[in-house]
């Protein structure tokens, strides 16, 4: 699978151990940055991970950040982007088979690096259940939302590629 992933200066130290995990379990990783802990903005980091998914360079995403919480924010104000801060290995599998999430974000000032490891694992390994119709419907129901109020984002979501999950 490949796999875009960033994260800010806060994040920098985790993302690092993440992504050699992530390339050890055989996937095409693709840093997007941040490269050091000189300080950045978190926002810059969900849009490049955002823009990856969004242009199919990538299946999937990792973001990281002190607290998780602003990525978060940021990177689902991206027309297609689903993305669910997961610190246990439940909502990491549980997010992508119920929800369709397409980037797992990590809070490197929460989290430690096992439990990294094992929720990104469990991120990785899970499919969306299409064959359930009430995860489908409800996942309608989001694309309806982004439609609404993302008007100018027509046919940048990922709409098309649900209905083949």
């Amino acid at each position: 699978m490949r796999i875009a992933i960033a994260a800010d200066h806060a994040g920098f130290p985790l993302k690092e151990l993440v992504r050699a995990y992530v390339a050890k379990l055989g996937h095409d990783v693709q840093d997007l940055g941040a490269y050091d802990t000189t300080p950045s903005d978190y926002p810059d980091f969900a849009v490049k991970v955002g823009t990856a998914l969004m242009q199919g360079e990538a299946d999937r995403g990792i973001l990281i950040c002190g607290s998780g919480v602003g990525v978060c924010i940021a990177a689902n104000k991206m027309p297609g982007v689903r993305a669910g801060m997961c610190h246990d290995t439940y909502s990491a599998h549980q997010g992508v088979e119920h929800d369709e999430m397409n980037v797992i974000v990590l809070g490197a000032r929460i989290i430690g690096e096992e439990l990294a490891y094992a929720c990104v694992e469990s991120y990785l390994q899970a499919n969306f259940i299409a064959k359930e119709e009430r995860f489908v419907r409800r996942l309608n129901k989001v694309y309806a939302i982004e439609k609404k109020y993302m008007p100018d984002a027509a046919g940048t979501s990922f709409a098309a590629a649900a209905s083949k999950s």
